[in-house]
């Protein structure tokens, strides 16, 4: 019989951290959080749309179909062919990248250097145009995650790294009135301060967002990042062979830097949502940090079953203190096991479906906050004394709680 482990035991050690505000809590976000939310035709959230923001398969087609020049979409086609099935814009552009580079005068599938370049230039405006997508009006996963952090009194700031280039978390925390810092700062151009990234001074009611792989609204001015530009300035590291030699530089190397201290700091706790740790340099910087300090602690929430999550669990397997907790079962202290709630009883009857429970009708119950929209609403619910039944035909989102305050 093979390993076993207790959802209710983990999820109960887990509410009880987030409900109070004295651990050193960090996030780390990645793609699957916009997926999570869906959106209808009109902008409102669906649970029968389409993703806010497409994954990296769907933004491919998206960025393609949407080059208006023939020689660049015939040139793009062909380096899809010779890429093979497992073709993705990341793998495109960095084709692009290399040709760009060696070709100089020559043309190969009808662009030389100088055609490659601006190709490379057109799906960079592409993908910032598409992660352009702003927050829906109704009340989302972003609004909940927000109204957690900011609803607590804190010893440390939350903080936040994303590996997104959208705006999501920037218009949830000003909907919310909440204070964050980025690390900026300025009035007209705000500029870049690496100095103050470095340090701790600002109070722990300014939650931290880490941008690290850039953003929209940042741009290149006099050699320097300002913030502000509006959804059109896109200095992002997008996702091309290049983007381990970019985050080298300013400010990249400064937020890079931040994570590393982050989770160098005594008694901390990184939680993963919607991040596949695909991203060799991110999940490269959090298992040397997690080597160096035994004290720190991550848990990554993963949507799909254990056996699909292999770049997360590899790493589990190596680092005790990175936890994995997937759909259908978990990496705890490098123990691989299937889920098993314990006997339900009075306390956890009403908890239980936050976390655990079929994703659709007809289906078996799995564990559920591998969905960001789930994590963030079990993340709000915390410092709830009681939650009431989920209800499945939520207007906001599927599967939502309600608080009874008693």
């Amino acid at each position: 019989m093979g390993t076993i482990h207790n959802p209710d035991r983990f999820m109960a050690d887990l509410r009880q951290i987030l409900s109070q505000g004295r651990k050193r809590i960090g996030l780390m976000v990645g793609a699957g959080a916009p997926m999570s939310i869906k959106i209808n035709l009109h902008g409102k959230i669906d649970v029968n749309g389409v993703p806010l923001i497409p994954g990296v398969d769907e933004l491919t087609k998206l960025v393609i179909t949407g080059l208006k020049d023939k020689k660049e979409r015939d040139a793009v086609q062909e380096l899809s062919r010779s890429i093979g099935p497992s073709v993705n814009i990341e793998k495109i552009l960095s084709q692009i990248r290399l040709l760009e580079r060696a070709l100089g005068n020559v043309n190969v599938h009808g662009l030389n250097s100088n055609g490659y370049s601006a190709l490379g230039r057109n799906i960079c405006d592409q993908i910032g145009g598409i992660v352009g997508a702003r927050l829906p009006k109704e009340r989302n996963a972003y609004n909940d995650l927000v109204a957690w952090i900011s609803g607590t009194l804190r010893v440390h700031a939350v903080e936040i790294f994303s590996a997104n280039y959208d705006l999501l978390f920037e218009e949830a925390f000003e909907s919310a009135r909440a204070p964050y810092f980025d690390g900026s700062t300025g009035g007209a151009s705000p500029f870049f301060d690496a100095v103050t990234v470095a340090s701790d001074d600002l109070p722990p009611r300014w939650s931290r967002l880490w941008k690290l792989h850039g953003s929209i609204g940042w741009a290149l001015e006099r050699d320097r990042i300002v913030r502000g530009g509006g959804r059109n300035s896109t200095h992002l590291i997008f996702p091309d062979h290049l983007k381990y030699d970019l985050t080298q530089k300013q400010p990249y190397s400064a937020l890079f830097e931040r994570l590393r201290q982050f989770l160098l700091n005594p008694d901390t706790l990184l939680l993963a949502t919607g991040f596949s740790f695909r991203d060799a340099h991110i999940s490269a910087v959090i298992e040397e940090a997690l080597a160096m300090n035994s004290n720190a602690a991550a848990i990554a929430f993963q949507y799909s079953d254990l056996d699909r999550e292999e770049a997360a669990c590899t790493i589990a397997s190596d680092r005790p203190n990175l936890s994995v907790y997937a759909a259908d079962g978990a990496v705890i202290n490098g123990v691989v096991g299937k889920w098993r709630p314990g006997e339900t009883n009075k306390n956890w009857a009403d908890i239980r479906p936050t976390f655990w429970a079929p994703r659709e009708v007809n289906a078996d119950p799995c564990f559920l906050l591998g969905d960001f929209c789930r994590f963030t609403n079990f993340c709000a619910l915390s410092q709830a004394e009681k939650v009431d039944r989920v209800k499945l035909d939520s207007p906001q989102r599927e599967g939502s709680p309600e608080i009874i305050d008693d």
